[in-house]
């Protein structure tokens, strides 16, 4: 059974939070929302749908898929992604 790591009572101030103005939240930490982070947000526009995912069961060696696992988390999404070009690489012309 898995440890329970949440503090049954919030040890959040929330009158103190209530009584904030906007000037008073320090947002300094966010980032700004530049033209470019924008325009990137909206890649997909426009854009044909996304091919559609199949849920198959692969055998892989052991030590790729660790190497894979090593490099964090979306490794299956880099794994198809190098399946893709390796698909598009060999397509007949």
């Amino acid at each position: 059974m898995k440890a329970n790591h949440t503090l049954s009572k919030s040890r959040t101030d929330f009158r103190r939070l209530d009584t904030l103005t906007d000037k008073e939240i320090d947002l300094t930490h966010i980032p700004e929302v530049s033209p470019q982070r924008f325009a990137r947000a909206m890649v997909r526009r426009g854009l044909g749908p996304v091919p559609r995912k199949q849920q198959l069961t692969l055998r892989i060696d052991a030590d790729v898929l660790s190497w894979f696992r090593l490099q964090g988390s979306g490794y299956q999404t880099r794994i198809n992604q190098l399946l893709r070009a390796y698909m598009q690489a060999h397509r007949p012309r």
